[in-house]
């Protein structure tokens, strides 16, 4: 079975993410601020890096859960600072519990976050290949950094919009390739 060529195929958690998660439209917002947060702290490092240590991150920020995470205090940032597990970057950190706040904020004001977010595109898949950046995540980046929040440049939010199947790239060879018409 081909995949995308950028999937390490010696590592069985990268298969079952591309096979199973990568692509595949996600309109739940818990789903929605996990891979958001994932991907805030993918920013100069490996997806592959992530997912490795997603497991540890799911235990750190307590199941992803975006109130939970709103409330941290300084005790809970030097707990994730000292914790071996996760990637221990004090901007991130903080950044994830700012993104969190905002995220509410935009749920509050659209419903959903999905809702927020699906918007963008008239609940519309993108299929788009060999890009790291495009018009809607530079629109999308620009809109999230105007409301607060940080770590959403332009190529994270093509990633992450990738990940959450707005955009479907998968690669030409992969069985898992579709055309915007199929």
């Amino acid at each position: 079975m081909k995949r995308c060529t950028w999937v390490n195929e010696k590592n069985p958690l990268y298969i079952k993410y591309h096979d199973e998660e990568w692509g595949k439209p996600v309109y739940d917002d818990n789903k929605l601020f996990e891979m958001l947060l994932l991907e805030s702290f993918q920013a100069g490092l490996s997806w592959e890096c992530i997912l490795n240590k997603r497991e540890a991150f799911k235990k750190a920020f307590d199941n992803f859960d975006y109130e939970k995470i709103s409330n941290y205090n300084e005790e809970k940032i030097e707990e994730l600072l000292n914790n071996k597990d996760i990637i221990r970057n004090k901007r991130k950190i903080t950044s994830a519990i700012t993104n969190a706040k905002i995220f509410m904020e935009i749920k509050k004001e659209y419903q959903t976050f999905s809702n927020y977010l699906w918007r963008f595109t008239k609940n519309k898949i993108i299929y788009e290949y060999d890009k790291t950046t495009s018009p809607l995540s530079d629109t999308i980046s620009k809109d999230l950094k105007k409301r607060g929040m940080s770590f959403v440049g332009t190529t994270i939010i093509y990633s992450y919009l990738q990940a959450v199947g707005i955009i479907n790239s998968h690669e030409k060879n992969c069985f898992l390739y579709k055309k915007a018409n199929e």
